[in-house]
């Protein structure tokens, strides 16, 4: 081999050394771990969840209401406190007279009264808002129906720490009460105290106009929104008891009057006025000798939703005693109520109001 050859030769081999030390390397060294590449950052809009909020009560709260049966034989003067209630509920009792129950949440009212005996009646109101029962006595019929539906119930002839008399007024019509008192009575009797079944009442934030909804009724039938002005409005209860209420424009709500005259505070003065109030139309009849009545307030019925001065025609629907009473249009559609307290005149339905 000649010289030249040699050197190629040697040449050649240092070559492919080299090229195969240098694949060998890449070979056998660890790669390099690659950076993940960042994913695009999804722009995701987040649901909000709109939370009503109401000034007449806090829809947040869980506090559990509590119901107060109200003295109705003591002139349009003598009650204190109902303008806390978010909602009232009046019935005929015997002799043609009626009776009050308040609801209150939220509250810390310091003199309500005052206080009377329950109706049992009066517990199916009150249970559809899962409230505690305030009263100063009972029926008879009230008594068994308190203690076979389960009713939470402070009864001031047992439980007298919750009430007090007021020496300068005349008993039976002299018994008052606090909601701190109450509050203080349900837990020592081992009451629940909140409740997430209160609500009862369709309150809405959003003005309702009752004038023009059949503008924007979308049913095959919207005859039921042919809304009427109701500036005046005169519930019967018998020949002698009758409420009334005057529309007030400027403040937009229903000033209350107790046959023909002005229900005041006795403590604030201030005439008790209304947001909202409902005709609830109901079949009643006597039960004893006494004059003791039973109102049908399970099943349905007409009425009257009225507020900021027009009223409309209502059916009311309530399947059990304890179930919540359901208010619609006549077209089925539910009624939402304005923010504000409500009046529910549990009206006889052998008398006709007058809305005009």
């Amino acid at each position: 081999m000649t010289k030249k050859k040699k050197v190629i030769l040697i040449v050649s081999i240092v070559v492919l050394a080299i090229i195969l030390g240098i694949s060998l390397f890449f070979l056998l060294s660890p790669k390099k771990q690659e950076k993940p590449k960042k994913k695009k950052e999804e722009k995701t809009e987040e649901k909000v969840e709109e939370v009503k909020q109401l000034n007449t009560i806090d829809i947040n709260s869980n506090k559990r209401p509590i119901a107060i049966m109200i003295d109705n034989n003591v002139g349009p003067s003598n009650h204190a406190g109902l303008q806390d209630a978010y909602v009232s509920y009046e019935a005929i009792v015997e002799g043609g007279l009626t009776r009050i129950m308040v609801i209150f949440k939220d509250k810390t009212t310091s003199l309500i009264g005052p206080i009377r005996s329950s109706r049992h009646y009066f517990l199916d109101y009150a249970l559809e808002h899962d409230a505690i029962y305030a009263h100063f006595g009972w029926s008879p019929y009230a008594k068994k129906d308190i203690k076979s539906l389960g009713v939470n119930n402070i009864n001031g002839l047992t439980v007298g720490s919750a009430y007090w008399r007021d020496q300068s007024i005349a008993a039976p019509h002299n018994v008052f009460t606090s909601i701190d008192k109450l509050y203080e009575s349900a837990s020592s009797l081992n009451y629940q105290t909140t409740s997430d079944n209160w609500e009862a009442l369709n309150l809405v934030t959003d003005t309702i106009d009752l004038s023009k909804l059949k503008d924007s009724c979308k049913s095959d039938n919207c005859d039921g929104f042919n809304a009427i002005p109701a500036n005046n409005v005169v519930v019967p209860y018998s020949g002698y008891q009758e409420r009334s209420y005057t529309y007030d424009s400027n403040r937009g709500v229903y000033l209350r009057f107790m046959n023909g005259n002005p229900h005041a505070d006795k403590t604030t003065k201030e005439q008790y006025h209304y947001k909202n109030i409902i005709i609830q139309r109901v079949d009643n009849k006597t039960l004893d000798e006494k004059g003791r009545q039973d109102l049908t307030t399970v099943g349905s019925g007409d009425g009257y939703y009225i507020t900021n001065g027009y009223a409309l025609p209502i059916t009311w629907k309530k399947t059990a005693r304890n179930a919540k009473t359901t208010y619609t249009y006549q077209n089925g559609e539910e009624i939402k109520l304005n923010d504000g307290n409500t009046f529910i005149q549990i009206e006889p339905s052998s008398t006709t109001p007058t809305i005009n």
